[in-house]
Order: structure tokens, then C-alpha cells, then sequence
């Protein structure tokens, strides 16, 4: 019987040993992602689609829907992502609808750090922004989905809805790929002590955890803003504490309507149906 090669060996360019192999496949399987059940993948799926409701404008239609997306949250499994939502919903059906809304605006229309336009973090007001943005139609069209005439293609309920729609795999690409503006936004409206906070927190649970580039990205973010090259914009951190954007800033266009509030499953599978 031949002896395991030595490190020598292996760094010479010999068979690698047995402890060095075992490495290789662990960090191998590290990487790759696990392999969802049909039940696994409905259950995200609905997941998805809460998360997306949630996080659109509450007019009347979303507030009068509140005691159903209750109910449906209720159905989830016992996970620290839908124990998120139920603290979400709990606080969401007991305000006001106006103040909802007034809420809503304050936290996502009047604060850089907390919009839900992706592409924004990624690339600020720049050309590549308006690549980015084309490139999500195309993905969405690509995939037989048609946008057009509703929200942007980089706003998060959107992104959301798509990834519900097309899978675990390429439908949450552009999720993991804008993870750390998904993070940011996390931040702002903890920060700001916002019950929205745990919309973003479940979220932030189906994404692949942050690694070190992310966390510093993200510090980056905080400190510096995204890209301005092409509109002057002020400091970022200086617009959003209540007041109106000034001229010549990127507004978020007025919310799309809300899909249809997602009826509670009798099992998991049903809620993909």
C-alpha cells in the first residue's frame, strides 16, 4: 500500500492528501447551494410574496387586507423569518391607515438610505444605473414578464415578486446580487426605529448570510453614498430627515398597485398554486 503523499509532494504537484481533499469538498459544499424540496420552494415563494405586499404603498386596498395577510403569516412555519412578519403585521394592523401612510412616505420616499430602488445603492444617479435598469427588463422579459407601465424594474417589491415567480435560482439573482442595498436599507430603517425594519429582516433571512466585503461595502455606503457622477446630488445623509427633496434630485415615481393579497394555504404547496 502506497503512504499518503506528503505536503512536499502536494506542493510540488502531487496527488493532494486525504486532510487536504476533505477540505477541498467542505468548502465545495459550503458553496453550493442546498437543494430545495417542491415544498421548501413553495413555502419561499409565499414568503416572497408577503415580503413584497408589505413593503408596497398601504392604500386602501393593502390596509383593507390586513387581518388576511395576518392570517396567512399565521400558516408559516416556525422560523425566526416569519416570526419577523408576525411582529410586522401585529403593529401594521392596529394603525391607523392614514398614519400608515404617512409612515410609509416618510420612511421610503423622503430618505435616501431607505428607498427601494436597488440599482440606486449600486450605482447612484449614474449611466450604469440606466444599464442596470435596462438589463432587470430584459431578465424580466427574457423570462415572459412584462413590466411595463408599472413600478421601475429595480424596485424591491418587483424584484420580489419576480423572485417568487421564477424560482430559488435565477429569480432571486438580482436579490443576492443587491444584497447589500437590501442591507442598507435594513440599517436605515432600524436606525430609524421603523416596524418596516422586520419586513427587511425576513427578508435578509433568505439571502446568503453577508460575508466581509459585504459589512464593508455596506460601512461604505453609510459613509460616502452611492456614485454621483452625473446629477450633483447633496451629501448623502443630508436629504431625508423630513423634507422634500431639492431640485434636480432622483424622486422615487409614485408606487405601482399591489398584487393580490395571497389567500392562507391549507398546505405549502398550495400557496405556490
Amino acid at each position: 500500500m502506497n503512504p499518503l503523499p506528503s505536503p512536499r509532494a502536494e506542493r510540488l504537484g502531487g496527488p493532494p492528501s486525504i486532510p487536504a481533499l476533505v477540505r477541498t469538498r467542505v468548502r465545495a459544499a459550503v458553496r453550493r447551494p442546498a437543494r430545495l424540496t417542491p415544498e421548501e420552494t413553495a413555502g419561499r415563494a409565499l414568503v416572497l410574496r408577503l415580503v413584497s405586499l408589505l413593503l408596497q404603498y398601504p392604500d386602501s386596498e393593502l390596509t383593507s387586507a390586513r387581518v388576511e395577510l395576518a392570517a396567512v403569516v399565521e400558516t408559516l412555519p416556525a422560523t425566526p423569518g416569519a416570526e419577523h412578519l408576525a411582529r410586522f403585521t401585529d403593529w401594521f394592523a392596529a394603525q391607523d391607515p392614514e398614519a400608515l401612510e404617512r409612515h410609509y412616505v416618510e420612511m421610503f420616499d423622503l430618505r435616501r438610505k431607505s428607498s427601494l430602488y436597488l440599482t440606486y445603492y449600486l450605482h447612484g444617479d449614474t449611466r450604469r444605473r440606466g444599464m442596470a435598469l435596462l438589463t432587470l427588463s430584459r431578465r424580466y422579459r427574457a423570462a415572459g414578464w412584462n413590466t411595463e407601465g408599472g413600478e421601475l424594474p429595480d424596485h424591491l417589491p418587483v424584484v420580489l415578486e419576480f423572485a417568487a415567480l421564477a424560482g430559488p435560482g435565477g429569480g432571486e439573482a438580482p436579490l443576492r446580487q443587491h444584497r447589500r442595498g437590501v442591507e442598507l436599507i435594513h440599517r436605515a430603517l432600524t436606525d430609524a426605529d421603523s416596524p418596516y425594519r422586520h419586513v427587511l429582516a425576513a427578508l435578509l433571512t433568505l439571502l446568503p448570510p453577508p460575508t466581509e466585503a459585504d459589512r464593508a461595502a455596506v460601512a461604505r455606503l453609510v459613509a460616502e453614498g452611492p456614485p454621483d457622477e452625473e446629477v450633483g446630488l447633496d451629501p448623502y445623509g443630508t436629504y431625508g430627515e423630513g423634507e422634500f427633496a431639492p431640485p434636480g434630485t432622483f424622486v422615487p415615481p409614485m408606487p405601482a398597485p399591489p398584487t393580490h393579497v395571497p389567500h392562507a394555504p391549507t398546505s405549502l404547496t398550495e400557496g405556490d398554486r
